[in-house]
């Protein structure tokens, strides 16, 4: 079913935007979010992880099923660096200025090399693809005082002006580990991939900060990164709802640092992908929680709170969706094993 049509690249991104229904994104409206506050959901107040000893002790042959003990133990220990390193997505510059760089002037050099300085150094901290684009303000956060009290980690504050640029990173999953899906194997592959992102993002930021320049290191927080992920020309928008890149499919974990430092942006490209996402209904044939349209064509409607309005798409119900991760007590990769994109 994957169709391998060449990449092309394109002057303006491959997506339809309804200005007049689209709002900027309340972060306290993500699934994480939500469990916190909103009482009408089905998963208010339960944790992803509150029924994983439920899970193993109910699964006959277990440790062949992919819900041992040591398998769970394993998926928690992964997202170590990306839930523990407190400094990972700092916005301030990490450690005291005592390597002589806090009085020397910026670095300066055209957009065009600094951009290829960037994304050498990206690769050289782990990220698999790398991109860069302007940022449009479309893509931030909607954050007021009460969202960063209610959102948690998705929201830190609003990001000041002047952070025009974004470099979009990429690092790759294990595709072998998120076939077992939705056995703890996967979620160890996905807590690998959050931990690697906490990585490359910090020493990126800290790297463009010793150069004179602003950095924000991000991960899901304070903006959207699927979208800007499309304009940094790293992929397109599948019908699971993910950024399905050329190289890795779905199976890749995103970051991005925000950035004043002056760099020449990418383009956006285009593979085919929708054409192949009309045909193919893999993830949602794959899907244990029926959370992915089966619909032909995508559309502006939404089905979840968590859906922002007025972005043409396969909406996703992330409701069922999470819940479904409730009942396996860790997280599900299964719309990602089935994509076609997923390297075998």
């Amino acid at each position: 079913m994957r169709k391998s049509g060449a990449v092309r690249t394109l002057d303006a991104p491959p997506y339809r935007i309804d200005e007049a229904i689209y709002r900027r994104f309340d972060p306290r409206n993500t699934i994480f979010g939500r469990r916190h506050w909103d009482r009408e959901a089905p998963f208010y107040g339960q944790d992803v992880h509150d029924r994983a000893g439920e899970r193993m002790a109910g699964q006959e042959g277990c440790a062949d099923a992919g819900y041992s003990r040591v398998e769970f133990a394993r998926a928690r220990a992964a997202w170590t660096v990306a839930d523990h390193f407190a400094g990972a997505y700092s916005w301030e510059r990490l450690g005291e200025p005592e390597d002589g760089l806090a009085d020397t002037p910026p670095e300066v050099a055209p957009a065009d090399e600094m951009a290829a300085t960037v994304r050498a150094t990206a690769h050289a901290f782990g990220a698999d693809l790398v991109g860069i684009c302007r940022v449009d303000p479309r893509w931030l956060y909607d954050v007021t005082p009460a969202t960063v009290r209610d959102a948690g980690r998705y929201a830190k504050a609003a990001v000041p002006s002047g952070y025009d640029h974004a470099v979009v990173m990429a690092v790759a999953m294990d595709a072998e580990a998120i076939r077992t899906s939705p056995g703890y194997a996967a979620a160890t592959a996905t807590g690998v991939g959050y931990s690697r992102m906490a990585f490359v993002a910090s020493c990126l930021a800290q790297f463009i900060r010793n150069l004179g320049y602003r950095a924000l290191p991000m991960g899901n927080d304070s903006a959207l990164s699927i979208p800007l992920a499309i304009d940094a020309g790293l992929g397109q928008l599948g019908r699971n709802g993910l950024l399905v890149t050329p190289e890795f499919g779905p199976c890749v974990r995103l970051c991005k640092v925000l950035t004043d430092l002056p760099l020449a942006p990418d383009r956006p490209i285009e593979f085919g992908l929708w054409d192949t996402c009309r045909r193919c209904r893999r993830c949602a044939e794959a899907c244990a929680a029926g959370a992915i349209s089966t619909d032909a064509e995508p559309t502006l409607d939404v089905v979840s709170r968590s859906n922002n309005p007025g972005i043409l798409r396969w909406p996703v119900h992330h409701d069922r969706c999470y819940m479904f991760w409730v009942q396996n007590g860790a997280s599900c990769s299964s719309c990602i094993a089935a994509c076609p994109y997923t390297p075998l």
